[in-house]
C-alpha cells in the first residue's frame, strides 16, 4: 500500500515541480492555483499518510551548507569486495537450487546510510572497505532519497550513488576545458558525493539506489533479503531493480537484463546474485576477500572483427603524441565505433600494428572502444619522425618501461591549445564550435597554427568531413561562427591574446584609455600602460613585452586582416570607479551573471569571485539568505545588496 502513496507522491512531486520552473522561470502559466493548491494538499496528506517525505517534493525546502572537509569514519562492519565471473554457468552453479536475487551492479560510489527516528543521521562513502569520508551534508540532497520516511527505529543500509547519462552529458557540456571535463559517471558521481559544498551535489541531480540493508531494529523480514528490499521500497527509497531467480530461471533474467542494458540512463558493470535466505548466507561466512553469499557477474565483452586503416597519431599539449587506432566502422553494443587510443608506442609495438591488419576490437565497460587482438600481426607501424602539428623532429622517451612518442618543440601549436581556445573564447572572438578537444584536432591535422588559421579553417572542409564527429550541419555552423567572429570589438580581441594578467575588465580598461585604438596600444611604453588604473608597472611591462616581440606583432598583422573591429560604445559616466563587487545566487533584471558584469565593468568597476576585505559589495537577491558568501561578507561588514540596490547604487534603475 505505501509503495503505491510514493508513487502517487511521486506523480505529484514532478507535476508541482514542473509546475513552479514554468511558472517563476519561465513566465508561464501551465496550472490554475486552485490545481496547484489542490495538489499540494494532496501531497501534504498522502506524507502524513506514508510518513515519507522526497528530497525533491515541493513541500520541502532544501538548505545548501559548505563544510570544511570530510571526516574519515570506520564502518560498523567491512565492506567486502565480491567474487566474480564473465562465466555464466559459473554463476549457474553458485545459484544452483536456492533463491537467488539478480540485480544491477550499478557503476557509481557506494554509500552507507544511517537513519535514526525517521531522518538521516549519517552518510559514509565505501573508502578502502574498511574507512569511508563522512558526507551526511551531501546526501540529504540526493535527488530522490527520502529525508523523513516511517521507521523511527535505527535503520543503516547500503546502496549505489549514481549519475544519469544524461545529467553526465548535461555537466560535461557546460565545461569548456576539455582536460576539466569528466571522463565517465562514476568519475563525476565520486567527485560530486565528496563536494565540500552540497548546492554542487544537489546541482548535479545525483541518484541513490539502495541494494542492501545492514540493521533495522527489530523489524521481522522472515530470512528474506526480497522482504528487505521491499520494506525498503514502502519507505520511500529507490531500490536496485531485481529479479528472482534459481539455476533453472536464470536464463530468461539474463536476457532481459542484456536487452534492459541497452535502455538504461544509468552506468552499469554487470549483475549481483545474492542469496534470499538471510540465515543461510549468513552460515556461509566470508573468505578473507569476499563474502560467500552473494557472486558478481561482468558481462562479456562483444567483440567485433574489423580492419585497421591507419594509425593516427595526436599531439597533445604536454608534447605527448598518442597514437590512435582508426579502422573500419564496428557495431559494438549498439552503437558504430570506428576509432580506439592505443595509448603509446610500447603497445604499438606490442600488439605488432600495421595498416591492413585484422583485429578484434570491443568495449571497455561497455563504453570505451579498446583493441582486443591483432589477428594478423604484421608489424609494420609508422612511427612518425616528424611531429604532425609543427613538423619538428619527433623523440621517443622510454620511462618506468613504456616508450611513448613526443614533440621537444617548445612553440609545437599543439602545446598552445589553451592560448587557442582562449581566443575562441565567448568573452572574445566568441567562435562556437571550437572546443579544445576540437582544437586540438585541427592542431594535430596541421590546420592550426596561429590565430589567424582559424578562418582558414573553412578551406579544409572535405577533409574536416573525413573526421569523427563531423558532419555537413556541424561544417556549416562552424563557418557560420567564423564568419559572425570577424566582427569584434578590440577589448575582446585583446583579451583573446592571451597576455598575462588580461582580463575581460582590464582589456576594456586599457582600450577606453587609448580611445579603441589598436596602434597606440601596440606603441605604449611599459610606463604608459602603469599609468592606468588597475594596471600599475608589472601589467605594464608584460604588456609592453607582449607587443616588443616582432613574431606577436607579424601575427597580430595576420589576425587583423580577418577581422573587422566595430567601435564600441563607452559610457562616460563611471559611477562605480574603483568598486570591488561579487555576484552570488539568481538574477531577475540581468539575463546572466555576465551581463551583469559587463555592466558593472562598464561603469569602472570590478567584478570578483570571492568574498574579500577588498570587496565593497556582494550582490545576492537573497540578502538574508545564510549562504557561505553572505555570511562571509556579514563577517567583513561588506553590504549585501540585492539587484535592485545595485540599480539604484549604479543609477541604471528603470533602463532595463
Amino acid at each position: 500500500m505505501n509503495e503505491e502513496l510514493i508513487r502517487r507522491m511521486k506523480e505529484i512531486s514532478a507535476r508541482l515541480s514542473e509546475a513552479s520552473k514554468a511558472y517563476y522561470q519561465e513566465d508561464r502559466e501551465i496550472m490554475s492555483n486552485l490545481e496547484y493548491d489542490r495538489l499540494y494538499a494532496e501531497l501534504e496528506q498522502l506524507e502524513k499518510e506514508s510518513g515519507v517525505v522526497l528530497s525533491d517534493s515541493p513541500t520541502v525546502r532544501v538548505g545548501y551548507e559548505a563544510v570544511d572537509t570530510l571526516p574519515k569514519e570506520p564502518h560498523q562492519t567491512p565492506m567486502l569486495s565480491l567474487d566474480k565471473t564473465k562465466d555464466r554457468e559459473v554463476l549457474r552453479d553458485f545459484i544452483g537450487s536456492h533463491k537467488t536475487l539478480l540485480s544491477w551492479k550499478m557503476d557509481g560510489l557506494t554509500v552507507v546510510l544511517t537513519y535514526e527516528n525517521g531522518t538521516l543521521s549519517k552518510a559514509v562513502t565505501r573508502g578502502n572497505g574498511i574507512i569511508g569520508e563522512v558526507v551526511t551534508n551531501n546526501a540529504g540532497v540526493f535527488k530522490n532519497l527520502p529525508v523523513r520516511i516511517p521507521y523511527t527505529g535505527r535503520l543503516v543500509l547500503r546502496g549505489e550513488a549514481i549519475i544519469t547519462y544524461e545529467d553526465f552529458e548535461r555537466i560535461n557540456a557546460g565545461i569548456e576545458d576539455v582536460d576539466a571535463k569528466y571522463k565517465n559517471p562514476r568519475n563525476l558521481c565520486s567527485g560530486s558525493v565528496r563536494q565540500l559544498n552540497n548546492r554542487v551535489t544537489a546541482e548535479r541531480n545525483v541518484r541513490f539506489y539502495a541494494f542492501g540493508l545492514v540493521s533495522a531494529g527489530d523489524v521481522d523480514f522472515e530470512d528474506s533479503h526480497e522482504k528487505e528490499m521491499r520494506w525498503l521500497a514502502a519507505q520511500g527509497f529507490e531500490t536496485v531493480e531485481y529479479r528472482v531467480v534459481t539455476a533453472d530461471t536464470l536464463d530468461a533474467a539474463m536476457e532481459y537484463f542484456a536487452e534492459k542494458i541497452a535502455e538504461n540512463s544509468f552506468p552499469s558493470d554487470g549483475l549481483v546474485a545474492l542469496y534470499d535466505s538471510i540465515s543461510y548466507g549468513q552460515s556461509l561466512g566470508t573468505t578473507a576477500k569476499f563474502p560467500r553469499n552473494a557472486f558478481a557477474f561482468k558481462w562479456a565483452d562483444e567483440q567485433r572483427e574489423t580492419r585497421l586503416l591507419e594509425i593516427e597519431w595526436s599531439p597533445s599539449r604536454t608534447g605527448l603524441i598518442n597514437p590512435v587506432a582508426v579502422f573500419e566502422p564496428a557495431e559494438l553494443e549498439g552503437t558504430t565505433v570506428s576509432r580506439a587510443s592505443v595509448h603509446n608506442v610500447s603497445i604499438v609495438k606490442e600488439l605488432e600494428l600495421g595498416v591492413g591488419d585484422r583485429l578484434l576490437v570491443y568495449k571497455a565497460n561497455m563504453i570505451i572502444p579498446q583493441i582486443a587482438e591483432n589477428l594478423t600481426r604484421s608489424g609494420n607501424p609508422f612511427i612518425p619522425e616528424t611531429c604532425p602539428a609543427c613538423g619538428g623532429k619527433t623523440v621517443i622517451r622510454r620511462e618506468n618501461d613504456v616508450e611513448s612518442l613526443f614533440c621537444p618543440n617548445p612553440e609545437c601549436p599543439a602545446k598552445r591549445v589553451k592560448s587557442f581556445a582562449l581566443l575562441a573564447n565567448r568573452d572574445a572572438l566568441n567562435i562556437d564550435g571550437l572546443s579544445e578537444a576540437t582544437l586540438e584536432k585541427f592542431i594535430g591535422r596541421g590546420m592550426i597554427r596561429e590565430g589567424a588559421d582559424l578562418f582558414s579553417l573553412p578551406e579544409h572542409r572535405e577533409e574536416i568531413l573525413q573526421m569523427e564527429g563531423f558532419g555537413e550541419k556541424s561544417c556549416d555552423r562552424l563557418a557560420e561562427s567564423l564568419e559572425k567572429a570577424r566582427n569584434t570589438t578590440l577589448s575582446r580581441l585583446l583579451y583573446g591574446l592571451g597576455i598575462p594578467n588580461i582580463g575581460v575588465a582590464n582589456a576594456k580598461v586599457i582600450c577606453r584609455y587609448f580611445d579603441n585604438d589598436i596602434e597606440k596600444i601596440r606603441h605604449a611604453s611599459a610606463e604608459e600602460f602603469g599609468e592606468i588604473d588597475t594596471i600599475g608597472p608589472v601589467i605594464g611591462k608584460s604588456l609592453a613585452d607582449y607587443f616588443a616581440s616582432e613574431e606577436n606583432e607579424e601575427k597580430l598583422d595576420r589576425l587583423l586582416a580577418c577581422l573587422q573591429i566595430e567601435k564600441e560604445e563607452v559610457s562616460r559616466e563611471q559611477s562605480l570607479q574603483g568598486k570591488i563587487f561579487v555576484i552570488t545566487g539568481s538574477l531577475q533584471h540581468f539575463a546572466n551573471r555576465n551581463e551583469l558584469k559587463e555592466r558593472i565593468e562598464e561603469l569602472g568597476g570590478k567584478v570578483t569571485g570571492s568574498v574579500t576585505g577588498k570587496t565593497d559589495y556582494l550582490i545576492n537577491n537573497d540578502t538574508a539568505s545564510g549562504s557561505s558568501k553572505n555570511r562571509k561578507a556579514r563577517e567583513l561588514g561588506v553590504p549585501v545588496i540585492s539587484e535592485e540596490e545595485f540599480m539604484e547604487l549604479s543609477g541604471v534603475a528603470g533602463t532595463l
